[in-house]
């Protein structure tokens, strides 16, 4: 187990530093990585954050349930409530809950999910052995 979540943590903060990071980049294509792409790196990040707080999850329902939840958070974007505005006012709350609904980015959830759940499986694979 605990070199598990060695390894989790690790992926973990690579994936917030790839995140963050290209929350920035201001190069070619920087709107679609600074808006979609993210997207991909923000549902596998939870994917490893839930498992590594709820090791006995199967890696699939982690994967749906996050999937799920994000899609959630997506469609909140259409709804602007004062408190809402309030959290999505700071950058953080925009990075996590986001601003603005855009269809497109279910795709990039899905795809997320989907690596989310194939690195679960692989460290599992590597530290079941």
């Amino acid at each position: 187990m605990r070199k598990r979540n060695q390894f989790l943590i690790l992926i973990i903060i690579l994936l917030v530093i790839m995140g963050f990071t290209s929350k920035f980049y201001q190069g070619s294509s920087a709107k679609w990585l600074n808006n979609s792409f993210v997207g991909l790196l923000y549902v596998t990040c939870w994917c490893l954050v839930i498992s590594l707080i709820a090791p006995k999850v199967k890696s699939l329902i982690i994967a749906i349930g996050v999937l799920l939840g994000t899609c959630i958070l997506e469609i909140f974007q259409l709804w602007h409530p004062l408190f809402l505005e309030y959290i999505r006012s700071s950058f953080l709350g925009r990075t996590l809950i986001g601003t603005t609904f855009v269809s497109s980015d279910f795709a990039y959830y899905i795809v997320g999910a989907g690596f989310g759940w194939l690195i679960l499986k692989k460290i599992d694979s590597i530290t079941d052995s």
